[in-house]
């Protein structure tokens, strides 16, 4: 039991020594105690004990409790590995199959989901070192190598060799080895999912009309024109007599010059 719980003070300590370490905000430890990764993390250890012991409601019940008062859920099934540090944390999700190595660093609203209904691994396995950017998803039973770099909302769902940077939607490889990839050697990561835009056809649609009605209005503005300019010649037309019976001297019109 003693043995037990110095390994447990000791894996405390060094959480908040990684908390120092990866976050200059944090400037002594009464700080990075108050930081809601480091409550998220300890209490997933319990929960993942509970877990492990088929305890499963009350892992469950330990976790929504944490995730009321973190805004962190992770499942109590996850496997984690040391020294994670989850900055902020708010928005983090992580899934019951998924694996994180260790020195792992996660940013606020990333996601480790899954994309099956299927009782088997469903979630992602982070290699050592992984950072993942603010926003960023990973998705279905894929494979981010050792010291990867996850950018900002991108959206991964194919696995990653180690050292690499991805970026964008879907995400793609734009570094490895500390080597700029050129984006014709790097084939964009997809799956069926993401090969079609559901909203393509609807706006092609929307283009094809646009074009019509654009033509439609062309023809009523030459049509209104035409009808203007019959509308002119009409009345020069009407107005030409009356004009050529006031200025006429024929005795023929006499009369009509002199009717009141």
């Amino acid at each position: 039991m003693k043995g037990v719980l110095l390994t447990m003070f000791s894996r405390m300590r060094e959480d908040i020594q990684t908390v120092l370490r990866k976050d200059p905000a944090a400037r002594n430890v009464l700080e990075a105690l108050l930081y809601p990764g480091l409550h998220a993390i300890w209490a997933h250890r319990i929960a993942h004990w509970l877990w492990n012991h088929r305890c499963r409601w009350l892992a469950r019940l330990l976790s929504q409790i944490t995730r009321f008062f973190t805004h962190i859920e992770i499942h109590p099934g996850a496997k984690i590995g040391r020294r994670l540090f989850i900055d902020h944390g708010d928005g983090v999700v992580i899934g019951e199959t998924a694996e994180i190595g260790d020195d792992v660093l996660l940013y606020h609203n990333v996601t480790l989901g899954g994309t099956s209904l299927e009782r088997k691994k469903r979630h992602p396995t982070l290699g050592n070192n992984v950072l993942v950017g603010m926003g960023a998803a990973i998705l279905g039973p894929v494979t981010i190598g050792d010291n990867c770099r996850i950018g900002a909302n991108a959206v991964v769902n194919k696995d990653i060799p180690p050292n690499c940077t991805v970026v964008g939607i879907p995400g793609r490889i734009v570094r490895r080895d500390g080597i700029r990839v050129n984006d014709s050697e790097s084939p964009v990561m997809d799956n069926v999912i993401n090969r079609v835009d559901p909203q393509d056809a609807v706006i092609q649609e929307l283009h094809r009309r646009l074009e019509l009605l654009e033509q439609h209005n062309e023809r009523l503005e030459e049509l209104i024109l035409r009808m203007e300019k019959q509308l002119a010649g009409h009345s020069e037309v009407a107005y030409r007599p009356t004009q050529e019976v006031a200025s006429c001297c024929c005795p023929c019109h006499e009369g009509e010059r002199n009717e009141p």
